[in-house]
């Protein structure tokens, strides 16, 4: 049997892949009705992150069919009855919890589920009308109003994820804040992987038409800009916790504070926060494309580590039991692997298709 802090490894790599996919869209739509006129270098390659589609369903699936490894309230009580009680084991006790309807394991599955699906075609939706708003005036209307809705239903279904899989991990904990902050740090960590593959593609010479130098500096005011509204929603859930003092609010962020995951929760403030915001601040190193790409892979790096720590840190391993690293169990390393290829695969195969970047024999010009 997989540990669930193994598991976890499997349902961070999922919110990271989901993420990604929803990203592009979001931030094109974001750009379009906020009337920027650089954004068309990077749309392109930001929708090919649509193509990760397959594979975020796929995990969806494997994590909402397996909720007796991705959810540690599922083994306790009569998890389909309306409320049910929560064994809950802490260091030298154990806390009983009712249940809310909310984590019915039927409604869930539902939701989840269908909301994904309700995404799905949405976004697809947008990304289809895009590619046809210059044939005719009604198209381009219809984009228009379309675009309207792509991010307050991002925010709706990044804020159901953020509680399903992170947040209700822990029955009795709760956060006003946690949806923003949660889709906040992933649609940040969607911006520098962008940054990264843009910047990958134009060094090896590979991206059709190049995007232009003075665009990164766009990307890093964003990047900094998203670092600082990281700092700000994470330090305002904290110090709303920490003032409140009360022992089914503080406890989780203590445990992870200075418990097992205290190097990860350190990690997750350096690579998120102190690396992207001492650097960015500087003109030089807004100017400086492989600077700011390897700030964005501190970013993505961060991000992970973030989803991981958010899940795994939820459930205490118990006196004397050390917490689970990541990538220390063949189970982390070949799931994560397989991910990665997975993914890398359908992306490359969407931006040969549309043409974003050319192999060898392809033609070099749209």
């Amino acid at each position: 049997m997989v540990p669930f802090a193994s598991w976890s490894v499997l349902t961070a790599d999922f919110l990271i892949v989901l993420h990604l996919m929803l990203g592009g869209a979001v931030f094109s739509a974001v750009l379009q009705l906020s009337g920027a006129r650089w954004h068309y270098e990077f749309r392109r390659v930001a929708l090919s992150l649509f193509a990760l589609y397959p594979l975020a369903l796929v995990l969806l699936t494997v994590v909402i069919s397996a909720p007796e490894f991705t959810f540690p309230w599922f083994n306790s009580g009569e998890y389909t009855s309306a409320r049910s009680t929560y064994s809950f084991p802490l260091p030298g006790r154990t806390v009983e919890v009712t249940l809310p309807q909310w984590h019915n394991y039927t409604f869930l599955a539902v939701r989840e589920i269908g909301g994904f699906l309700l995404v799905m075609f949405l976004f697809s939706r947008y990304i289809k009308l895009m590619m046809l708003m210059g044939e005719t005036m009604n198209h381009w209307r219809r984009f228009r109003r379309i675009s309207y809705w792509v991010p307050p239903i991002y925010v709706l279904y990044g804020t159901m994820v953020a509680w399903d899989f992170e947040m209700t991990m822990r029955p009795e904990w709760h956060s006003a804040i946690y949806g923003l902050y949660h889709f906040i740090s992933n649609f940040g960590m969607f911006i520098g992987f962008v940054m990264v593959m843009v910047f990958f593609f134009c060094k090896n010479n590979v991206m059709v038409n190049r995007v232009p130098e003075h665009v990164y500096n766009y990307i890093s005011q964003m990047l900094l800009a998203f670092t600082l509204l990281w700092a700000y929603v994470f330090f305002a859930q904290y110090l709303t916790i920490w003032y409140g003092n009360l022992p089914h609010e503080i406890n989780r962020i203590t445990e992870m504070e200075d418990g097992d995951f205290s190097t990860m929760w350190w990690t997750i403030i350096a690579l998120k926060f102190a690396v992207p915001f001492v650097l960015l601040i500087f003109d030089y190193t807004r100017h400086t494309p492989g600077m700011i790409a390897a700030i964005a892979c501190s970013i993505f790096a961060g991000t992970w580590i973030e989803r991981y720590m958010w899940i795994a840190g939820s459930y205490p391993s118990g006196p004397y039991v050390p917490g689970h690293t990541p990538m220390t169990s063949l189970f982390d390393i070949a799931a994560t692997l397989v991910v990665i290829l997975t993914g890398y695969l359908l992306v490359r195969g969407s931006l040969v298709r549309n043409r974003i970047i050319y192999v060898a024999g392809s033609p070099a010009a749209l």
